[in-house]
């Protein structure tokens, strides 16, 4: 009679449940790095793509009173400024003139490239045609008049007798709007969509 040898089986793994307690505990932790690793850098792509699609602004000052106020956190959308330029009525995120700081802005677009504007009787006229403005908080009491080029846009607060806007500092190049305000986070009250405007008083010529 001949006896065969056992085969020698070799490669086969050890099941976790048989295997000494440190390797389970080393295979424990090599499993737990693995999934804190991963999570940590899908937080981190998650971030920059968010980082770079928006932004998070604090509204500083009652120069959009009514419609925003002090302390007010935003949210930015700076892709809807790549897909298309600006429109009236928008309320935007924009870097000042140099000499006003490197603290973003919030107002609103009221002039275009290529309109005239002009503040008198206390209502704010484009191309010859009064704006009818339910937002602001008072009517203007100062005078203006403005020539846009093609670059350029005219943005005043709603607070419009208390905004340092385009009306004290002139027009605003559109490489300085940073994007378009579009949700309300903080404080919990002020939680909504930000209130943008559109004039249908000015029909074709928008």
């Amino acid at each position: 009679m001949v006896v065969e040898e056992p085969t020698e089986v070799v490669g086969i793994p050890v099941p976790e449940e048989d295997a000494p307690p440190s390797l389970s505990r080393s295979f424990g932790i090599r499993s737990w790095l693995q999934d804190a690793l991963e999570t940590l850098l899908l937080a981190i792509v998650l971030f920059l793509i968010i980082n770079t699609l928006t932004g998070r602004y604090q509204v500083h000052g009652q120069s959009m009173a009514p419609s925003l106020h002090d302390g007010q956190y935003l949210l930015a959308s700076k892709v809807t400024y790549w897909l298309h330029p600006p429109q009236r009525g928008d309320v935007v995120v924009l870097n000042p003139p140099l000499q006003f700081g490197d603290v973003p802005y919030i107002k609103r677009v009221i002039g275009l490239p290529g309109d005239v504007i002009d503040v008198r009787d206390r209502r704010v006229w484009v191309n010859g045609i009064a704006l009818n403005e339910p937002y602001i908080n008072e009517p203007p009491n100062y005078p203006g008049h403005w020539i846009l080029g093609e670059n350029d846009y005219l943005v005043l607060g709603d607070n419009r007798n208390r905004s340092s806007d385009s009306h004290s500092w002139g027009l605003l190049p559109g490489d300085n709007i940073l994007g378009k305000a579009v949700f309300s986070y903080w404080p919990p009250e002020s939680w909504g969509i930000i209130p943008h405007y559109t004039f249908p008083e000015l029909g074709a010529t928008e």
